[in-house]
């Protein structure tokens, strides 16, 4: 399902067509935005939908273009929300969000929801953090050192998560795997779960994911249309909330930021693009779209 794509504008020269989504529910989602654009929610991952994904996490930044895409298309609908598992700040950094004209309408939804940033404040607002998060950022390196997967593994710090990246290991899939069920039994031990990714095991407090935040979103907006796109494991959560809105009788499409790495979305998916240069052409294809 929705494995092909149609001609996807250059963000870098003007706008091309829109694509077709590829199943009846997408080309329902796509037609409810174009014609009443203002009630509509625009959900956008970060990390490999955004921003391309690189070995140093810290590294990471928006699409060159992605900022001005955005601006374009935020304007002309109810909310832009930038949904990632990054602090709400990081995600502002390095996607270049704050202080851009356009931008009124963009929301950043961090750590899964539990941090929210407003263009319009500038402000971050978050509960306290989660208590298990100290104790397992001391035992990590102590587990990392008794499996054997120190060398070419990276903690990555996150405030209210910590991430364990293997991409720079050896054999990125086998640290991976080995580090699954210890960083499992780790995280249940303090109260966390593992939220597994591109080559990273995030743990985190549980409650909070992609689709509750997408779906609190849409209600707090009133939407009437929503649309995500993902390209990782974690944004599974926010397509089973797309598909429970479309139950309910609120269109969506599902948007995936294509990988090699990642094909459970593209099977899910009611459009696949050739990555974060693909999502930016997308968001300007339709900004294009509303003039």
């Amino acid at each position: 399902m929705g494995i092909h794509t149609t001609d996807s504008p250059d963000p870098t020269h003007g706008t091309g067509p829109l694509p077709v989504p590829a199943t009846q529910a997408g080309r329902d989602g796509l037609a409810a935005l174009l014609a009443d654009p203002r009630t509509a929610v625009i959900g956008l991952d970060f990390d490999g939908t955004l921003a391309p994904i690189v070995a140093d996490p810290e590294q990471a930044r928006a699409h060159p273009e992605a900022v001005s895409a955005i601006a374009a298309l935020a304007p002309k609908v109810a909310s832009v929300a930038v949904i990632t598992g990054r602090p709400a700040g990081v995600a502002v950094r390095y996607g270049g969000f704050a202080g851009v004209p356009g931008l009124e309408h963009l929301t950043v939804l961090g750590h899964y929801g539990a941090e929210r940033w407003d263009a319009v404040t500038g402000t971050v607002t978050a509960p306290a953090p989660h208590p298990g998060v100290a104790a397992v950022r001391a035992e990590l390196p102590g587990v990392l050192e008794q499996v054997g997967a120190r060398q070419g593994t990276w903690i990555e710090e996150k405030g209210r998560a910590v991430a364990v990246h293997t991409r720079r290991a050896q054999d990125p899939q086998a640290a991976f795997e080995a580090l699954r069920e210890p960083l499992t039994d780790l995280a249940t031990r303090h109260g966390l779960i593992v939220e597994p990714g591109r080559m990273v095991l995030e743990l985190r407090p549980p409650g909070m994911d992609k689709g509750v935040a997408l779906a609190e979103h849409v209600r707090a907006t009133g939407a009437r249309t929503v649309v995500y796109a993902g390209d990782d494991l974690g944004d599974l959560p926010a397509y089973a909330a797309v598909d429970k809105l479309r139950s309910d009788g609120v269109p969506g499409l599902l948007v995936c930021s294509g990988s090699t790495e990642v094909t459970e979305l593209a099977e899910r998916a009611d459009l696949v693009v050739d990555g974060p240069e693909g999502v930016v052409a997308l968001l300007r294809a339709i900004a294009a779209q509303l003039d």
